[in-house]
């Protein structure tokens, strides 16, 4: 599991109003039991759209490794040279697709070029593997390239969703799409696993291709107002950098959730080794304890609204920095007959589910509250490139821990050292936000 974590949306100068998306935040879903909104019919269709990819990105995330593990022999450090080469464009190209995408009047059309892109690259897998071509450098460029549309759709994703949520609905939005992750966390993995040890893991790839190719056409069925592009001169790279470095709560946020991620993505370069070599479960097994362990994102979806309202955001979001990491002690700490690891695995699968979506529904909202309009796209490029750039940073640093001082004891400095994120936010201006900033932040005073 990951965090930042839900990236926050960005936009140009001069945006044109967000248009309504069905009643407002008080009132109750009606025909069918629709949340408000997912009764608007353009929502509806971009939520489709992030449903259907996250599905598919699931059965990836198990099936790519245990290729790579089953087929082609990868140990320790080449575990890690594969996750940090799906996360190295963030770290290379964030800040400049950011300012980028920003001076671009149609990110809609980006966003849909790479999803097609992501699953030609996902359908080539098979063709090499029946041609009897595929190896690790084959997955490590298939895994650099899909990482690097996946930075121009998520910059592009953004401003779209300010064009399509109104800010007192960003905490329901977000809710919304967290959920769906976290639908596609239960489902994914076990439908995984089964098309792994059924079809092979290359053949299981072909569902993730076909899932880019659905959200392709739910994006292709959606005609917001976009944002007017970015003006002025130069790329203005650095803005974003500025505001971040500049103002308190941003900042503490930035650097609560790039201190969780480099020792979560220590922690994730190494699961799935550890799982089936040390611990001894077969993919199907592995499958079915990633996707029941999930079952505690929907909780997590499910409860941080009611959370939010009952003890604020600012709370919500600082307590999510332990709900998050803490379970997944578990992990290493697991030993015993079979049903008991299988317990432990599950209970922090299931920890760190409900963690993970209560930090990526409130900070996701909470920066995209925080940050002017017209420095949207330019303040996500900068935090993709921290946050996002440590985590193959992370990946590699674990492989190499796992080389030298075992997995086991990597997977203990991974998890204790997750935990270390809660400081930056829990002395900070967040913790005591009972709402969303009603105004953005200015950079050098408090967040209102």
């Amino acid at each position: 599991m990951s965090g930042e974590t839900t990236p926050a949306p960005p936009v140009a100068a001069g945006p044109a109003p967000a248009p309504p998306t069905g009643p407002g935040p008080g009132r109750r879903g009606g025909r069918l039991g629709l949340p408000p909104l997912l009764r608007e019919r353009t929502f509806r269709r971009y939520w489709s759209a992030q449903s259907v990819s996250y599905f598919g990105d699931e059965i990836s995330t198990l099936a790519l490794p245990l290729l790579a593990v089953l087929g082609a022999g990868a140990g320790p450090a080449e575990m890690g040279y594969l996750t940090a080469a799906a996360l190295a464009p963030n770290l290379f190209f964030s800040l400049i697709a950011g300012a980028w995408v920003d001076r671009l009047p149609h990110k809609r059309r980006l966003m849909i070029l790479a999803d097609l892109g992501r699953a030609l690259l996902l359908a080539v897998v098979p063709v090499l593997y029946l041609l009897d071509r595929l190896a690790l450098p084959q997955l490590y460029a298939i895994a650099f390239a899909t990482g690097t549309l996946a930075v121009l759709f998520e910059v592009a994703r953004a401003p779209i969703f300010v064009a399509l949520v109104r800010r007192p609905d960003y905490v329901a939005a977000n809710t919304l799409i967290s959920g769906s992750r976290a639908m596609s966390v239960v489902a994914g993995p076990s439908v995984g696993g089964v098309l792994v040890q059924v079809l092979t893991a290359p053949i299981a790839l072909l569902a993730d291709a076909a899932s880019y190719l659905v959200s392709a056409y739910f994006l292709g069925r959606i005609r917001p107002t976009e944002p007017a592009p970015a003006r002025g001169g130069g790329l203005g790279l650095a803005d974003g950098l500025r505001f971040v470095a500049r103002a308190r709560a941003m900042r503490s946020i930035l650097l609560g959730t790039t201190t969780l991620n480099l020792f979560n993505f220590m922690f994730s370069a190494l699961f799935v080794l550890y799982a089936v070599e040390e611990l001894g479960l077969s993919p199907g097994v592995l499958g079915a304890v990633l996707g029941a362990g999930a079952v505690g994102g929907l909780l997590g979806a499910t409860i941080t609204g009611r959370l939010t309202r009952r003890f604020g955001v600012g709370p919500t979001m600082v307590a999510s920095f332990v709900a998050f990491p803490a379970p997944l002690l578990l992990v290493p700490l697991a030993d015993g007959p079979t049903p008991v690891v299988l317990g432990m695995l599950f209970a922090a699968e299931f920890g760190a589910g409900a963690g993970v979506m209560m930090l990526d529904i409130t900070t996701s909202s909470m920066q995209t509250a925080l940050t002017p309009d017209a420095l949207l796209s330019r303040t996500m490029g900068a935090r993709r490139t921290v946050n996002y750039g440590i985590r193959p940073i992370g990946a590699l640093l674990g492989g190499a821990l796992g080389a030298t001082l075992g997995v086991r004891p990597a997977l203990w400095i991974a998890t204790t050292g997750a935990l270390l994120g809660l400081l930056w936010v829990f002395f900070s201006p967040v913790r005591g936000l009972r709402e969303l900033p009603a105004e953005p932040e200015r950079p050098g005073g408090p967040a209102r």
